[in-house]
């Protein structure tokens, strides 16, 4: 689980199809309108596990904001410079992420949960170390503590995830309120969503 980013390194190209495909939608424009609405124009966006920048860093750059992407697969990187050169991407393993610089919003969807259970409890310390004042964290979960293992592309793919209570926890722990928490969420491909604010 932990190296991740090997699989989407070996899929990059098949991922970006899927994620591409306009017939999909945009399942998350609920969760992005919401985040977007609360933010200043031009404000500092880190996408953390960003994949190829679709679609949602294609969302926010047409929205008028700063985005940094990060991700640990070279090939994910690749497409993403190719495909918004006006944006900032880094190839880095966000677990030991320490850019020195702050954000108006992180966003880590789709991409936190296949952390593991202690890796995903350190990433709290990250993510206020990367947070401006008042900044806005959004990240999708599972619904309660365990792991799950799915395929795609013929492989197995494992989530990981605590429970709600705890993920409430880790989050006053590191000076976050939590603004939205929707568990499985029917109109978002049944994703369970985390919106909080840094205190």
């Amino acid at each position: 689980m932990t190296d991740v980013w090997r699989f989407y390194e070996r899929f990059a190209n098949e991922w970006d199809r899927d994620r591409s495909n306009p017939r999909q939608g945009l399942m998350e424009r609920r969760y992005l309108d919401d985040l977007a609405s609360r933010l200043s124009p031009g404000a500092r966006i880190l996408d953390l596990g960003c994949g190829t920048g679709e679609p949602l860093a294609r969302y926010l750059t047409a929205g008028g904001f700063n985005v940094t992407g990060v991700d640990a697969a070279p090939a994910m990187i690749a497409i993403c410079r190719q495909r918004f050169p006006e944006s900032t991407w880094i190839e880095a393993d966000m677990r030991t992420l320490a850019l020195g610089r702050r954000f108006d919003a992180i966003i880590a969807w789709d991409s936190f949960f296949h952390l593991d259970h202690d890796e995903q409890r350190a990433m709290f310390p990250i993510f206020q170390r990367h947070i401006a004042p008042e900044g806005l964290l959004l990240f999708t979960s599972g619904p309660g503590a365990g792991e799950a293992i799915g395929k795609l592309y013929g492989e197995d793919l494992v989530h990981a995830s605590q429970d709600p209570d705890e993920y409430r926890y880790l989050l006053a722990g590191s000076g976050f309120g939590v603004l939205r928490h929707v568990v499985e969420d029917p109109n978002c491909g049944g994703h369970t969503v985390w919106l909080a604010q840094a205190l």
